[in-house]
């Protein structure tokens, strides 16, 4: 399991992952699940990935191969618009699924990758897509401005509360990993590194980008301060009255 966040705010996009893997209790790894593809001043695309490790490796390959080799239309640095990178996106995904599907069948598994897509090309706005396993997606905007999967339950509620397109960028990074703190106190198949990305509004190259390792000291500190801030808070809330 695994679990990626993208916020699209007004002044940019917040994008994180965490980086464990598993296939059973007693076998963990770690792996990188957020890929960048960035031409500065042209275009930053950020895939954040989800799911079976051999489906998601296997369609960020055949897509670094289409920019490697110039691919034609399977090109992501030729895409128009974010729309387009998108479809790309989705037409790699069904065609692994499509190589891969009777095998998997064979012992009753179904193709399991998806991603969050953020990102912005030069002469249109920022634009933040979450594709699922079956190649369809939808688009981020005012009224629902990030995206998870994976282990996203844990993690929601922080961004509920704080999170909406004035947000600034600093706060909304803060936000992201108060909710990979909240989603690892709960969950041990998330887990550090963590990957994060502040993508500033037409920079058109990467600028802020971070990795917490384990014990990370402000991480650590930011963890601490949430959970002392959450029980300072729990104890100024009034009794329940019983009375009728």
């Amino acid at each position: 399991m695994t679990y990626c966040v993208g916020v699209l705010l007004n002044d940019g996009i917040v994008l994180g992952s965490d980086s464990r893997t598993h296939a059973g209790v007693d076998d963990f790894a770690s792996f990188c699940k957020m890929t960048v593809f960035e031409r500065p001043g042209d275009r930053v695309l950020v895939l954040l990935s989800s799911g079976s490790l051999a489906g998601t490796q296997a369609v960020i390959s055949v897509l670094k191969q289409g920019v490697d080799t110039d691919g034609g239309p399977g090109n992501l640095m030729k895409a128009r618009t974010m729309f387009d990178v998108a479809c790309i996106v989705s037409d790699a995904m069904r065609a692994i699924e499509s190589r891969d599907k009777q095998f998997l069948e064979r012992n009753d598994l179904a193709f399991n990758a998806s991603f969050i897509l953020g990102g912005q090309i030069s002469g249109e706005p920022m634009r933040l897509f979450r594709i699922y396993a079956e190649g369809n997606f939808i688009e981020a905007g005012a009224g629902t401005p990030f995206f998870q999967t994976g282990e996203a339950k844990y993690g929601k509620p922080i961004i509920d509360r704080v999170i909406d397109p004035s947000t600034s960028l600093s706060d909304a990074a803060k936000c992201v990993l108060v909710s990979f703190d909240s989603t690892m106190r709960s969950n041990l198949s998330v887990a550090m590194p963590i990957d994060l990305i502040c993508y500033e509004r037409d920079a058109l190259e990467v600028r802020k980008r971070r990795r917490f390792e384990q014990g990370d000291p402000y991480f650590g500190a930011l963890s601490k301060k949430w959970s002392e801030g959450v029980r300072a808070a729990f104890k100024e809330l009034p009794d329940p009255q019983w009375g009728v």
